[in-house]
């Protein structure tokens, strides 16, 4: 999988190549900001169990808040920047994030959502996150659970399992998601996904990535 396609994965709770995954109608309330400054920097997936940084799984968020994900489409070859746009809510002292599916379909294979007719124009990824200083723990959504929360009538949605394919769709409005996040336990708390602040700059880490030869900074 390609570092963009990980930090995908990290973000947006897409597990590989799409095979479970949980969109939802609309976003998280009305608050909804495109900016939260504790996120400016570069930010380093790590193993917990190390503590070390993992090879180029990496993302940028510029002083104007722009969410760039750094991506190496080619084994051994450059950095690419490419520009995600994230949305941030806050609501009862917890933090999200929000990203439509829109944002990504040009950058991945991303299919519509299954079982849906019409098709939605827009539909969107959730997760939670909490920013401790220079760590960030970010929680997907468990679709196994919100799969059985529609089934049993909690959600309103649609279900899609197929073998090891789960796709699941969530329909409502935003205060209804708002409502969710909040009464229901939809995120996977015990599996958080571990990013810390980097103290190199943007230009430091890109040559530091640069393959063998290539004239980088060791």
């Amino acid at each position: 999988m390609t570092t963009f396609l990980r930090i995908l994965a990290a973000l947006l709770a897409l597990a590989s190549a799409g095979c479970v995954e949980t969109r939802f109608e609309s976003p998280i309330g009305d608050n909804i900001e495109t900016c939260d400054a504790g996120w400016k920097g570069l930010w380093i997936g790590v193993d917990d169990r190390k503590d070390q940084a993992k090879d180029a799984t990496a993302f940028y968020v510029n002083d104007e808040c722009q969410f760039i994900v750094l991506d190496r489409p080619e084994k051994n070859g450059a950095l690419k920047q490419i520009h995600v746009p994230v949305n941030y809510v806050h609501a009862d002292r917890k933090d999200y994030i929000v990203v439509a599916d829109t944002a990504i379909r040009g950058l991945v294979d991303l299919k519509p959502p299954h079982g849906v007719i019409p098709v939605p124009e827009k539909s969107f990824f959730y997760a939670r996150y909490r920013l401790r200083g220079d760590r960030i723990e970010l929680y997907p959504v468990d679709s196994a659970r919100v799969a059985k929360l529609v089934l049993d009538g909690r959600l309103e949605g649609t279900v899609d399992k197929v073998g090891t394919e789960l796709h699941v769709y969530v329909g409502g409005s935003r205060a209804q998601m708002l409502d969710a996040v909040r009464t229901l336990a939809i995120f996977d708390e015990k599996n958080a996904i571990v990013l810390v602040r980097s103290r190199q700059t943007l230009e430091q880490y890109e040559k530091s990535m640069l393959p063998a030869g290539a004239g980088a900074a060791r």
